[in-house]
């Protein structure tokens, strides 16, 4: 449990430099917090998510989009 917990604060230290950047995220198609994504990832069972990279012209990041699967 502990590397869980790791992994979380991870993915919402991650998430979190992701927003300072302005970098739009959804999750599902709805928009999505760092802490709302990282706490669906905690609660999930059997349920992974896939990332969906969108970038501009410039092949920079301009939005972050996660899945259900």
């Amino acid at each position: 449990m502990p590397g869980d917990i790791k992994r979380y604060q991870d993915l919402y230290q991650e998430l979190t430099e992701y927003e300072k950047n302005g970098i739009k995220m959804t999750m599902d198609g709805m928009p999505a917090s760092p802490m709302q994504i990282a706490a669906a990832h905690m609660v999930k069972e059997e349920t992974a998510y896939m990332r969906d990279y969108i970038t501009d012209d410039k092949g920079c990041i301009k939005e972050l989009s996660f899945y259900r699967l």
